[in-house]
């Protein structure tokens, strides 16, 4: 799509066709959504349970990858669709699916153990991002957040290698405190206070509010979770034993931050991907902007969506994040007709490839696109 052609798109019909298909996903769901998503936790838990269960015979990659993919499916493909309330339609779905338990209270070291808090997440990601995507509000928009490498002096092939040390630590580095920030200041302005102004040092300093927050409700916990019990764990076969767990669950940690950065900043950047500087207004607008901001990867199988997180249906995630993962395996191909017959770019792409456009987002070699408003 030309940026002269962004108005042209009939942005009622659109939404009318648009909800056709979401209504017919909606009827669609039942028992099978909740065995789809018992099947990819059990996938999830053998992966863990086969990491762990080779990780104390000695530090090794095999067992780091298996340790990060049981991670990274608790988080992308349990935690993900159950706190956008994908599983609450369901009359039948066990409770410890529904949005309102899972990971609630003593629940997140059993649902989701994660640097993120589940209260965080959702406010940062199901609130802020969705329902602002590519927009300034958007917490998790690229090109701005990257402004400051985009505008140093520094050369290119040094903002490359920022870029690679930042995947192995991003979840920590970036997620973490942003969706602790963002919970911060949602708390904040519904008790009627002025959002807390403090540098990003002050952010993880014990000596304030919310870097003590971060530290003792975000850090510790999962610090003391993942590298001090599970490790404890395994001493009834040794301290050589306990060791290695240790140094592969370190490992595992910076796997799984490089895999979620594959999978997740490229779904909304690229010079091919638009970003807005106004408020759209409408669900015609909301329905094109969800489409033209962001990107597919390959699709179609469990075993090809479970490595991806089910974060390779990101277009359809953003147009519906209230849907159970096997629905959108069934809408995809009918968002893509829909596309064709209104003349809107349907980006689908090798994660590599969008990898590389991203990254060029991020050292500020390119640009995002920007729709010319009438």
């Amino acid at each position: 799509m030309s940026l002269n052609s962004y108005q042209n798109v009939d942005r009622e019909q659109l939404a009318k066709d648009l909800n056709e298909i979401h209504q017919q996903a909606l009827a669609r769901m039942g028992e099978e959504d909740i065995q789809h998503l018992k099947k990819m936790e059990r996938w999830g838990q053998i992966c863990s349970l086969l990491g762990y269960g080779t990780a104390w015979i000695f530090p090794n990659p095999i067992s780091a990858l298996l340790i990060s993919q049981g991670s990274f499916t608790r988080w992308t493909q349990m935690t993900h669709p159950i706190v956008h309330k994908g599983y609450d339609k369901i009359e039948q779905v066990p409770n410890r699916y529904k949005s309102k338990v899972f990971a609630q209270g003593w629940r997140r070291f059993i649902d989701w153990p994660d640097w993120i808090t589940p209260a965080g997440w959702h406010q940062e990601h199901d609130v802020l991002h969705h329902y602002n995507l590519g927009e300034k509000l958007d917490p998790d928009h690229l090109q701005h957040n990257m402004e400051w490498l985009r505008q140093s002096a520094t050369p290119m092939w040094i903002r490359v290698i920022v870029v690679g040390i930042f995947t192995a630590v991003w979840k920590i580095l970036y997620y973490t405190p942003r969706t602790h920030k963002e919970l911060v200041i949602s708390q904040t302005r519904q008790q009627g206070k002025a959002n807390p102004e403090i540098t990003r040092l002050q952010a993880w300093s014990l000596f304030s509010q919310q870097g003590r927050a971060l530290w003792f409700q975000s850090i510790l916990p999962y610090a003391t979770f993942r590298f001090v019990v599970v490790p404890l764990l395994f001493l009834p076969l040794g301290t050589f034993a306990a060791t290695n767990v240790l140094l592969t669950s370190i490992m595992a940690e910076i796997f799984t931050n490089m895999h979620a950065f594959l999978v997740i900043v490229p779904n909304h950047a690229g010079d091919d991907v638009m970003m807005f500087d106004e408020k759209g207004k409408g669900r015609g607008e909301y329905y094109l902007r969800q489409i033209l901001g962001s990107v597919n990867y390959p699709t179609g199988s469990d075993r090809n969506d479970f490595f991806y997180g089910w974060l390779n249906y990101q277009v359809e995630h953003h147009l519906w994040p209230d849907l159970p993962l096997r629905q959108y395996q069934y809408v995809q191909p009918l968002v893509v007709e829909v596309c064709k017959k209104h003349g809107i770019p349907y980006i689908q792409e090798s994660v590599f490839k969008r990898l590389l456009k991203a990254v060029d987002i991020m050292i500020g070699r390119t640009s995002m696109l920007k729709p010319k408003m009438a």
